[in-house]
C-alpha cells in the first residue's frame, strides 16, 4: 500500500513501529507434523520435497521446555523424547538411523545420548548444530537424574527444576515409576503451578497490548485477569494433519467470536502457528500451549473459566473431555455420557436398536479369536477399525480371514506397547453414503442440508466428492434422515452440533445410520458458507443456554438452496513416494476445494477444475488406460460417449466388449505402467485392490511419478468424464447465489 516500516504501528505493542527490531526473551520451537502415522509404507526420508501436512509451535524460556511442549503438541502418542522401539536398536542400527534424516531422528538422537554417545560423536554423524545437541544432552541428563530417585526423594525445589525443563506429569510418573495421581498430588501439596508470560516482541522493554501467552515456571505471572462475568475456554485442534485440517480452525475461531458476541470472555488454546485461531486478536486471551489434559487444566484454573467447549476442536478436543471432566471441569453442551454413547460401538448399537433405527451389522471385539468369530458370523467383506479415531485411521476393508489375521498382526507390531483392542467390525455394504451436520438443543434440531457422496460407501467421507444439497434423494429419504436425527438428538440430549453419516442400501430401500460424531465436522464450513446459516454461532449459543426456537432460522431440515456446491478432495500423495493412492476407508486427502453452480454438472466441473489444467476436455487425440474390476451402467454410458481411445488390460477389455465398447489396444498392466511413465495417457483408472504390493499398485504409483491423473473409483471417473463435457457459466459471487435463498429458511425472531 506504499507505507514505510516507520509509518506502520506494531500491533503487538500498540505504540512502537514495525521498523523496531524485535527483542525476544523466549524460544519458539517448530516441529513439522508428518503423515507417516497414516502412510506407514511411505518413504520417511526427508529432503528437498516437503512431506509435512502441518506443524506445531511451542514457546518457552529455554530449549528443553520448548522441545518437550512441541512433542506433546504433535499428538503422535508421545509426551517426551522417548520413542517406543528405539531402545531395541542395535548399535549398528542406531548409527544407521542417526545418519538418516527422517521424522524419527530427533528421538534417535535422544536414545544415542541415553546410551552415552558424546555430542561430538553425534554431530559427526548427523551434522546437527552442537547447540541443539548440548541442550538435548542436558534434558536427557535431567531425565536420568530423575529416574535414579524415588518420589519421596523429590522435594519442592527438585520439582521446580524438573518443571523448568518442560517435563510433563505423565513423563515424570513414568520416570519415577509411580501413578500420575501421585505426581499431581505432590505438585498440589507443594503449591506449584505454571506462570504465564506475554508474547511482546520487545523483551518487556515496552508495554504490550496483546493478550497472547505461553507457560513458564518459577517466574512472575503476566496475565491480567479478564473482567467479564463469564469466561469460556475454546479448545483448538492442534496441527493440521490428514483427517483434521483447517475446518476445525474455522470452527474454533467462529466459536470464540460467538462467545464475544454474547458478552462472554473467550479464551482460546491452540499450538498451530498456521491458523487464524492463534492470531493474537482472535480471542480475549490466547494461550499457545499443548492440547493435553495437564496443560489445558492449568489454563482453566488460571482463568477461573466456567467451562470448556470441546465440539469445535475435532477429535483432539473430544479426546480431552473425559480427563477434564474427571478433574472437575464443566464440559459445555452435550454430556460426556452421550459422547461416549456414540464413540463406543456397543453402546451406539444399543441406542440405535432402542430407537428402532437400522444399523449395519457389527460388533466390538477384544481379541484375535473374537475378531475371527465375529467376522465369520456377519460375513465378509468386513470393515474393521479402531475405536475413537478421526480420519478413518487404521480402518480397512478385509475380504477373508487370511487378510484379517495378517492385518491384526501388522497392527500389533506397529502399536509398540499400546493395545490394539477394542476393534470395531462391521459388515461392509457398498451402498450410497449421505451425511448431515445438525444443530441440536435437546428438543429441536436444525439441518441446513444434506451432503451426498459421489463414491459408494467404503471410501472415507473426507476423500469423497460430495454434492450439496443431495440431488438423488427422494422426499421419503429426506424425511427419514430428519426423523432419525431428531430421535438421536433427543435420546442423547445433544446440545450443540453433531454430524451423522448414513448409508442407503444398494436398492435404496433402507437408510442405515453409519456413525454419529458428537462434534463439528469438516463439512460445517461448506454448509455454513453455501447456505448462510452460521452453524458454529448457533451451536455455541445453544451450548451457552439459548434455544433454537429463539433463533432466526426455521427448525428441522431446511428447504434446499436453488444451486449446488461440490466438495472436491485434494491429495498430496505425489509428494510421498511409496504411497498407494487408491481410495478406501482410511482418509488420504490433505485439503479440499469447492465448486458452486446452478446445476450439479456446473458445480462438478468447477470443483474438478479447481486449479489450472486439472480439468481438460478429452479429445480424439487422447489415450486413456483402464483396469477395472467391474463396469456399471452409468460409466458404460460415459465411456461410449468419450472421444478418447481406450487401452485396457485383458479382463477390462472383456467387460468393455460385453458392454459394446471397443478398445484400441489390450495390454498388460506392466506394459501400461511403462507407457504411463512415458506420459502416453491423459489419465489412467485402476480400481483393483488386493492388499498386496502388486502390479496395480505399481501402475498407480507410476501415475503419481509421471503426474498422470489417476482414478481409483468408477464413480469418480464417471463424474470426471461428465464434467469434461461442460461449458462453464460466467463466474458469480457466492452472495449472488445466496441473495434470494435465505428468505426461504428464515423465520421472524421469536418475541422476547
Amino acid at each position: 500500500m506504499g507505507y514505510h516500516l516507520d509509518e506502520v504501528i506494531n500491533p503487538i505493542t500498540g505504540d512502537t513501529y514495525a521498523s523496531f527490531e524485535p527483542a525476544i526473551d523466549y524460544i519458539a520451537a517448530k516441529i513439522p507434523r508428518w503423515p507417516f502415522d497414516k502412510f506407514t509404507q511411505a518413504d520417511r526420508l526427508l529432503g528437498t520435497q516437503m512431506k509435512a501436512t502441518g506443524e506445531v509451535m511451542a514457546l518457552a524460556r529455554n530449549f528443553p521446555t520448548a522441545i518437550n511442549k512441541a512433542i506433546r503438541s504433535l499428538e503422535i502418542g508421545l509426551d517426551s523424547l522417548h520413542l517406543p522401539g528405539v531402545e531395541k536398536l542395535s548399535e549398528e542400527e542406531l548409527h544407521y538411523e542417526l545418519d538418516k534424516a527422517t521424522d524419527e531422528r530427533l528421538f534417535v538422537v535422544a536414545e544415542a545420548l541415553r546410551r552415552g554417545m558424546t555430542v561430538d560423536q553425534i554431530h559427526d554423524i548427523t551434522q546437527i548444530n552442537n547447540y541443539f545437541l548440548y541442550e538435548l544432552e542436558a534434558l536427557i541428563k535431567k531425565e536420568k537424574e530423575i529416574a535414579s530417585k524415588s518420589l519421596e526423594e523429590i522435594d519442592a525445589q527438585d520439582l521446580k527444576e524438573i518443571k523448568g525443563f518442560g517435563i510433563s506429569d505423565i513423563t515424570l510418573a513414568k520416570l519415577l515409576k509411580v501413578d500420575i495421581k501421585e505426581i499431581q498430588q505432590k505438585i498440589k501439596q507443594d503449591q506449584l503451578a505454571p506462570s504465564y508470560k506475554m508474547v511482546d516482541t520487545c523483551a518487556a522493554e515496552f508495554s504490550a497490548e496483546t493478550p497472547y501467552f505461553y507457560s513458564s515456571w518459577n517466574e512472575w505471572d503476566e496475565v491480567e485477569a479478564l473482567t467479564g462475568n463469564k469466561r469460556m475456554v475454546v479448545l483448538g485442534s492442534g496441527p493440521i494433519r490428514i483427517g483434521q485440517g483447517v475446518e476445525f480452525d474455522y470452527c474454533s475461531v467462529h466459536a470464540a467470536k460467538s462467545l464475544q458476541g454474547q458478552g462472554i470472555d473467550a479464551v482460546v488454546i491452540n499450538n498451530n502457528p498456521e491458523t487464524v485461531s492463534t492470531d493474537f486478536n482472535t480471542a480475549d486471551h490466547l494461550y499457545f500451549e499443548p492440547l493435553t489434559v495437564e496443560d489445558v487444566l492449568h489454563i482453566v484454573e488460571k482463568e477461573k473459566a466456567q467451562g470448556v467447549l470441546v465440539q469445535f476442536g475435532g477429535q483432539t478436543a473430544i479426546n480431552l473431555a473425559d480427563g477434564l471432566q474427571k478433574a472437575g471441569v464443566t464440559i459445555a453442551g452435550t454430556a460426556l455420557e452421550s459422547i461416549e454413547a456414540v464413540e463406543d460401538r456397543d453402546l451406539f448399537y444399543q441406542l440405535l436398536q432402542k430407537l428402532n433405527i437400522p444399523h449395519i451389522p457389527g460388533d466390538t471385539v477384544m481379541a484375535v479369536d473374537d475378531a475371527k468369530a465375529v467376522a465369520e458370523k456377519i460375513g465378509y467383506p468386513i470393515l474393521l477399525r479402531p475405536s475413537y479415531v478421526i480420519g478413518g485411521q487404521g480402518m480397512v476393508i478385509l475380504h477373508n480371514e487370511k487378510q484379517l489375521v495378517e492385518y491384526l498382526a501388522d497392527l500389533q507390531e506397529k502399536a509398540h506397547d499400546s493395545r490394539i483392542f477394542p476393534l470395531l467390525i462391521d459388515r461392509y455394504i457398498e451402498g450410497y453414503e449421505v451425511e448431515i451436520d445438525v444443530i441440536c438443543d435437546g428438543e429441536d434440531i436444525l439441518i441446513p442440508g444434506i451432503f451426498e457422496h459421489v463414491e459408494k460407501a467404503g471410501i472415507h467421507s473426507g476423500d469423497s466428492v460430495a454434492i450439496f444439497p443431495a440431488p438423488n434423494l427422494t422426499e421419503t429419504h429426506k424425511q427419514m434422515i430428519e426423523t432419525y436425527a431428531k430421535l438421536i438428538s433427543k435420546a442423547l440430549n445433544v446440545k450443540g452440533i453433531m454430524n451423522i453419516q448414513f448409508v442407503l442400501s444398494e436398492d435404496r430401500e433402507t437408510v442405515y445410520v453409519l456413525e454419529v460424531n458428537p462434534r463439528a465436522s469438516r463439512t460445517v464450513p461448506i454448509a455454513s458458507k453455501v447456505t448462510g446459516v452460521q452453524m458454529v454461532d448457533l451451536a455455541t449459543r445453544v451450548q451457552m443456554g439459548e434455544s433454537l426456537k429463539d433463533q432466526e432460522w426455521k427448525l428441522g431440515l431446511h428447504k434446499e438452496v436453488p444451486y449446488y456446491a461440490v466438495k472436491m478432495p485434494v491429495f498430496s500423495t505425489n509428494k510421498l513416494p511409496g504411497v498407494d493412492p487408491i481410495l478406501g476407508p482410511e482418509m488420504k486427502s490433505t485439503g479440499e476445494a469447492i465448486g458452486i453452480g446452478t446445476t450439479v454438472e456446473q458445480a462438478m466441473a468447477k470443483a474438478f477444475g479447481w486449479k489450472e489444467n486439472s480439468l481438460k476436455a478429452v479429445t480424439a487425440n487422447d489415450v486413456i488406460f483402464l483396469s477395472l474390476t467391474k463396469l456399471d451402467d452409468e460409466l458404460t454410458e460415459v465411456l461410449k460417449a468419450t472421444e478418447a481411445e481406450i487401452v485396457a488390460d485383458p479382463r477390462t477389455s472383456d467387460l468393455l466388449i460385453n458392454a459394446g465398447i471397443q478398445t484400441k489396444d489390450v495390454i498388460s498392466v506392466e506394459e501400461a505402467e511403462e507407457n504411463c511413465m512415458n506420459e502416453q495417457y491423459v489419465f489412467i483408472a485402476d480400481t483393483n485392490r488386493t492388499g498386496e504390493k502388486d502390479e496395480h499398485v505399481s501402475l498407480r504409483e507410476a501415475g503419481l511419478k509421471s503426474d498422470t491423473l489417476c482414478f481409483t473409483s468408477n464413480d469418480t471417473l464417471t463424474a470426471y468424464l461428465q464434467a469434461t463435457k461442460q461449458e462453464l457459466d460466467l463466474p458469480a459471487s457466492i452472495q449472488t447465489y445466496r441473495q434470494d435463498q435465505n428468505i426461504e429458511n428464515v423465520k421472524e425472531r421469536a418475541e422476547a
